[in-house]
């Protein structure tokens, strides 16, 4: 049974789009069936140059400053503190009781969000992987949203898809820990940590229900990332 939650947002300068990831994440904590659990939201600025670092604790949200420029590693760190926030919690915690989920700073989460990754869990699931949707193709051509769409229809399940994305990605902290968590690449660090939980035997959820609204970013802030995809010539 799960009784903590913690939830890890890597950022490097999102001043702009922090403030709605964290205001959605505040009420997706307040739904009925999450607000009597403890949830722990840490952001891990990353290198950053702007008052992303300032703009979280004004929010109330844990805060952990690095300088590693690796959104693998900047994941795991995360990863650690809210894992730490969320034992310290509750000294009766063991792994199999904390939820981890993860999400983006240019993010926002449904209200519902974390109800049902947990129902999830209830089921049996010890991973859930869910799919996002673009906010605003605002300053991207026409074939790019047409690109977009075309990936999506890929595949043959509309509930079950083969898509990772960091911004909609979840794990019962155990597994995560035996499989050996994020490794620290600049991309793909998400798919490999899914790849490896399918591979140790864990049920992994994918769902394209309960979609994240993420932005289509102009400026990608990692070469082969989703920001990248959104801006490649076959867009």
């Amino acid at each position: 049974m799960i009784r903590a939650v913690g939830v890890v947002v890597p950022a490097r300068d999102e001043q702009e789009l922090l403030g709605g990831c964290l205001d959605s994440l505040r009420l997706a904590a307040r739904h009925p069936r999450v607000r009597n659990m403890p949830v722990h939201v840490t952001v891990v600025a990353d290198a950053c140059a702007d008052g992303t670092a300032a703009l979280a604790r004004q929010h109330g949200t844990d805060v952990l400053e690095l300088e590693v420029r690796n959104v693998g590693a900047a994941r795991a760190a995360g990863r650690d503190q809210a894992l730490g926030l969320s034992l310290t919690s509750r000294r009766d915690l063991a792994l199999q009781n904390v939820w981890l989920a993860h999400t983006d700073a240019d993010s926002r989460v449904p209200a519902d969000w974390l109800a049902h990754q947990l129902a999830y869990v209830a089921s049996g699931w010890h991973a859930v992987v869910g799919t996002v949707r673009i906010a605003d193709w605002t300053g991207h051509p026409a074939a790019t949203a047409a690109a977009f769409r075309r990936h999506y229809r890929g595949s043959r399940h509309p509930k079950e898809h083969p898509h990772v994305h960091g911004a909609n990605f979840a794990v019962r902290a155990d597994a995560y820990r035996a499989v050996g968590g994020f490794a620290p690449l600049a991309v793909g660090e998400d798919r490999v940590l899914v790849a490896a939980l399918n591979e140790a035997g864990h049920p992994v959820k994918r769902t394209s229900l309960h979609l994240v609204t993420t932005s289509a970013r102009r400026d990608a802030r990692a070469r082969g990332g989703f920001g990248d995809f959104l801006l490649s010539p076959t867009s």
